[in-house]
């Protein structure tokens, strides 16, 4: 196998220096103009809830528990099942006389995660519309709450932070579009560099020579002028 020759490796990207800016220059201009141009922007809406105290009887102890505590923990992943449930999202668009969105529709825009180690539910909601984002998971919350306490007969769920609307996409991040476009070019043009020094089979070296013939070169003839204007400016 023929070993690989760093400083000819180096000297056919050199020559094919300006190939290989402009095909990240152009691909980075194509990033540019995808990340503003072509992807519709969406924003994200986020709220936080966390499971405190369950309700006491009147003249109980007030204070959380370890009991609550494993109560709370044991029902988070059953709270995020219910929080994208049917019956929640069906209330949801019915409250907030939303028509023009089915309930599969609603839960392909809704995300519930949990912090590890935590009694902490957090609940963001997806839309084109800012507004509309904001609105439906300040509503989701709001019917999730209550579902709570119709089936469990409990109280411990807590809003800790409404959403509120945002004002940038959650989808769009033009440096990191632009980054990854120009990184797509640079390799695309090494490899094209790569494959037509492969497919190039003609003798531009002395060693280009010995490779073809497989013999050592024994003497070389420089390259000299033998024009008539050479020989008038020599003998000048």
């Amino acid at each position: 196998m023929e070993e690989i020759d760093l400083k000819e490796l180096f000297e056919i990207f050199w020559s094919k220096k300006y190939l290989i800016i402009v095909a990240t220059i152009i691909f980075g201009v194509v990033g540019f103009l995808y990340s503003n141009f072509l992807v519709t922007p969406k924003y994200t809406a986020k709220a936080s809830m966390i499971l405190a105290s369950v309700s006491k009887t009147e003249g109980s102890d007030t204070s959380i528990t370890t009991t609550d505590v494993t109560l709370n923990n044991n029902l988070i992943s059953t709270y995020k099942l219910l929080a994208t449930s049917n019956a929640v999202e069906r209330e949801v668009l019915d409250n907030l006389n939303i028509t023009d969105m089915t309930e599969a529709a609603l839960k392909s825009k809704i995300d519930v995660t949990s912090e590890k180690n935590t009694q902490m539910i957090y609940i963001t909601v997806t839309d084109e519309n800012p507004n509309r984002a904001t609105e439906i998971t300040n509503e989701l919350t709001n019917v999730f709450s209550e579902k709570v306490k119709e089936i469990y007969k409990i109280e411990n769920i807590s809003v800790v932070d409404e959403a509120e609307t945002p004002t940038i996409p959650s989808n769009i991040n033009t440096t990191r579009t632009v980054i990854i476009f120009s990184g797509i070019g640079l390799v695309l043009s090494i490899i094209l560099v790569l494959v037509i020094n492969m497919l190039d089979n003609t003798i531009k070296t002395a060693k280009d020579i010995e490779k073809a013939v497989n013999l050592p070169i024994l003497a070389e003839l420089p390259q000299c002028d033998f024009s008539e204007n050479s020989s008038k400016r020599r003998r000048n």
